[in-house]
């Protein structure tokens, strides 16, 4: 069994990944996978490279496949066209999974309801409903507490029962309502209590009993009314309730005359509109199971790639996915939509033309998905993603709710969040990307521009082709148009420098708009290979030159973001950014494209000390953009605005809380003392046999930086003798002249030597006790040390107590010794004679 597997993958699925060589999910797959695979939306948000597209391509691809196999086999769940010899109504009498609210949850065997939203109301009907004649009855059982009203509706009633002039209800708070009039009725009920429903449409009458007592009449029905059928159906909020139409006995016995709803005979049931076509619809051709949105066409082919390596290995049947986008001849895609399509990956507008053209149905669309949300939005698809979203059924017909699966880099965005506010069903959130941070593989640096200390730009005027904004103005004159003119041509010049100072040969560049693409393109191709990837550019052209850079055929791919939002390389070495992107989250996205796979990258950012001058074509330029000429500033009613990267700069720097490092205009890089010098593009090394997360080893670094700091501080001699730390080798040596120290004073005559082997003894004491409080160990450094300080003060106190007289010479020594002897001899004669006297007397 896979990994994938423990999350509900099927094994098919899970060994094409592990083929793919992903032998484990990410953090988004787990999070995300058995979510979607539950059913539920989901509104997700990763790093750039995480794993995002297999996240909610896998389930996807499974539920697709789960619903044409159960299709084939004839269960249930298959459908075929409205209208056709097995679409017959079912007998059941239940509440619709087609005719209900989408907050309202309803049983398999559709005899219980739920809604937990606190706020609003959500309700139902029935699948089948009655007309013409009969007196009919059912039970509604309370089951929590929460607010409840049920009673009766025709097909054309709203959903919130008891609100419109087709709806008749009974509260829990003891008021009947219809048409928004409230009147006091019968008692309040809550949890436990039983309400019986009676519908006479004999007299055109409807009433209820709670616990089997009579409220009395609630409602006479009008004349024209009694000829419409009418469904049982409830509305609720934050409550359930359970239903008995006569399959179970009753718990109070309905009055005389009244019957059960599921005796009705055919001859007055009628089926709900809206649950005609629940049983055996066919699948239409054009009608696909999933429509997944992309901003870019390479990031719909990658997606559409992705997809075709996942089912490689789903048996029958084949799952057949199709790439709509634009710059692809339509009738090749009319024909493929003719054989049969279940999963459509597109772009905006080609979608849109062959759903308004009735080429492409969204009957039978169950997943709706939007990827890089977030990018959609600032293209302006909003109002086009929310016309896609009212033609697509919000309930399948086998009985499952529209999920909606929306990507986005940022979830903190404020246009995202409204639309999963107006669209999605209580998404659950997959924020695993959180703030913008800069991943620990990339070394990102700022180069400044400054075109007063650099007058290079001068000379280079007439080579470095600019974007035409100060066409019209003096470029000498000096002030702010010249030297926003020469910060142009100077970050043309310091892009090239970059390159060749770090014989880069393998790099993405960065520009704000397509016209700065091609004047760069046109530059560097006089000494690099490259070539653009931006909207301009002929679908087929745009293929040709990403193939072209992922091949290595080329050195450079110099971009838009929105055209490098479908970039995906591996090992990608170098980026520069020539312009900082107008918005400060895409600076992430940007570095994001080097340092993956645990190689290094590095990344470059080229910003002005000068405003820079700029186009800014918005809904006011009728072009947009195209042979514009309109140099004056939006203030003006013109096209231009005036950039001040040192300010963005800042505020990239206060959105991730970082100071991004400077370079000089030398780009030379400060290799880090820790990491040392390493190889941009390659993967990193392990050097041991325990790999340890970047993140412990980053704290791990940090931690030794601040522990050095602290111990070269305080033991500065240490430091000079290089004793980074107390080895030992150090404390055996030590340790050895310390015992050799000791045996010299012991052993050795002589004063001088004496003292001097007292002298090296004390250094050596002070020396080891030094080393051990170098140590970063409480033990190790305290007990060793108070050791040697009490071994080293009784050696001071017996070296005093033997030499508290001061040192002799020989000579002295001798000459004591015989006035010790003749001392002795004289004590002993007098002790002698002093017993002789005694023995006379």
């Amino acid at each position: 069994m896979t990994a994938f597997e423990e999350f509900g993958v099927l094994p098919e699925l899970g060994a094409a990944v592990d083929h793919m060589g992903w032998s484990l999910p990410t953090d988004v797959q787990s999070e995300a996978i058995p979510m979607i695979l539950g059913g539920g939306d989901v509104l997700m948000a990763a790093e750039t490279g995480s794993g995002k597209t297999g996240a909610f391509c896998l389930p996807v691809l499974q539920i697709t496949w789960e619903s044409l196999k159960a299709l084939r086999a004839g269960t249930p769940t298959a459908r075929s066209t409205p209208g056709s010899e097995d679409a017959t109504p079912t007998s059941e009498w239940r509440m619709s999974v087609l005719d209900r609210s989408p907050a309202l949850a309803i049983s398999a065997d559709g005899l219980r309801c739920q809604s937990r939203h606190p706020k609003e109301w959500h309700g139902c009907r029935a699948g089948l409903g009655v007309a013409g004649a009969g007196q009919w009855y059912f039970e509604a059982y309370v089951e929590d507490e929460g607010l409840c009203r049920v009673g009766f509706a025709t097909g054309q009633a709203a959903l919130d029962l008891g609100t419109c002039p087709h709806g008749y209800g009974f509260g829990g708070t003891g008021k009947k309502s219809n048409n928004r009039q409230f009147d006091d009725y019968g008692q309040a009920f809550g949890q436990a209590d039983v309400l019986g429903c009676y519908l006479d449409l004999d007299h055109g009458e409807i009433a209820y009993t709670k616990n089997g007592v009579d409220l009395g009449l609630a409602f006479t029905l009008k004349s024209h009314q009694l000829k419409q059928a009418f469904y049982p159906a409830v509305v609720l909020k934050n409550a359930e309730m359970r239903f008995n139409f006569g399959d179970q006995p009753w718990k109070y016995q309905p009055v005389e005359g009244y019957r059960g709803f599921n005796q009705s005979p055919e001859t007055v049931m009628v089926v709900n509109d809206k649950q005609q076509n629940v049983v055996d619809r066919k699948i239409a051709a054009n009608s696909p199971q999933a429509i997944i949105i992309e901003p870019s066409r390479e990031l719909a082919e990658q997606t559409q790639k992705q997809i075709a390596q996942f089912k490689t290995k789903l048996p029958h049947p084949p799952i057949r996915e199709h790439l709509v986008v634009g710059g692809v001849s339509i009738q090749d895609q009319l024909k493929a939509f003719k054989e049969g399509v279940d999963i459509v990956v597109a772009t905006p507008g080609r979608l849109e033309d062959l759903i308004s053209g009735g080429k492409l149905s969204l009957k039978q669309c169950r997943f709706f998905i939007l990827d890089e949300a977030d990018a959609l939005l600032k293209a302006g698809y909003e109002k086009l993603i929310h016309r896609l979203y009212e033609k697509i059924p919000k309930m399948t017909s086998d009985g499952t709710r529209l999920q909606m699966i929306v990507c986005s880099a940022t979830l903190h965005d404020f246009d995202v969040r409204r639309l999963a506010d107006q669209l999605m069903h209580f998404p659950t959130w997959v924020d695993l990307k959180g703030q913008d941070s800069v991943p620990e593989t990339v070394h990102h640096v700022v180069a400044w521009v400054d075109p007063a200390k650099d007058q290079d730009w001068r000379k280079l005027l007439k080579q470095v082709p600019t974007d035409g904004v100060h066409q019209r103005d003096d470029k000498l004159a000096g002030d702010k148009n010249s030297r926003s003119e020469a910060v142009k041509v100077l970050k043309a010049e310091y892009c090239l420098k970059a390159i060749e100072k770090h014989q880069i040969d393998y790099g993405l560049i960065f520009c704000r708009t397509k016209l700065d693409c091609d004047n760069l393109e046109k530059y560097l191709k006089k000494r690099h290979s490259c070539v653009c990837l931006h909207g301009d550019r002929k679908p087929t052209e745009r293929r040709d030159n990403l193939q072209l850079f992922k091949d290595k055929a080329v050195n450079f791919l110099i971009c838009t973001d929105v055209a490098a939002r479908g970039i995906d390389v591996k090992g990608l070495p170098f980026m520069i950014n020539l312009t900082l992107p107008d918005d400060k989250a895409n600076y992430v996205h940007r570095i994001g494209r080097v340092g993956r796979a645990e190689r290094m990258g590095l990344a470059i950012s080229l910003v002005s000390q000068e405003p820079e001058k700029v186009w800014y074509h918005g809904e006011w330029c009728k072009s947009r953009g195209r042979n514009c000429s309109n140099t004056n500033t939006v203030e003006r009613g013109g096209c231009c605005k005036w950039f001040d990267e040192k300010q963005m700069l800042a505020d990239i720097e206060e959105h991730l809380g970082v100071t991004v490092p400077q370079v000089g205009t030398d780009f030379e890089i400060q290799t880090n003392e820790f990491d040392g010098k390493v190889v941009y593009g390659k993967k990193l090394e392990d050097k041991g046999v325990l790999k340890i997360t970047p993140k412990i080893s980053k704290d791990l670094h940090k931690d030794l930086r601040t522990e050095y700091a602290k111990y070269a501080k305080v033991f500065p001699l240490s430091k000079a003798l290089d004793f980074k730390l107390a080895s030992k080798w150090y404390r055996r040596a030590v340790g050895g002249a310390e015992i050799l120290s000791g045996l010299v004073l012991m052993t050795v005559p002589g004063r001088m030597v004496k003292n001097g082997a007292n002298i090296i003894l004390f250094g050596l004491k002070m020396l080891n006790c030094y080393s051990h409080l170098a140590i970063n160990d409480e033990f190790e450094r305290t007990a060793p040390t108070l050791v040697f300080m009490l071994m080293l003060g009784c050696r001071l106190v017996v070296d005093w107590q033997v030499h508290r007289r001061g040192p002799l010479s020989d000579e002295e020594e001798d000459v004591d010794a015989t006035e010790s002897s003749t001392t002795a001899d004289k004590s002993t004669l007098k002790q002698s004679e002093t017993a002789q006297t005694k023995k006379i007397q």
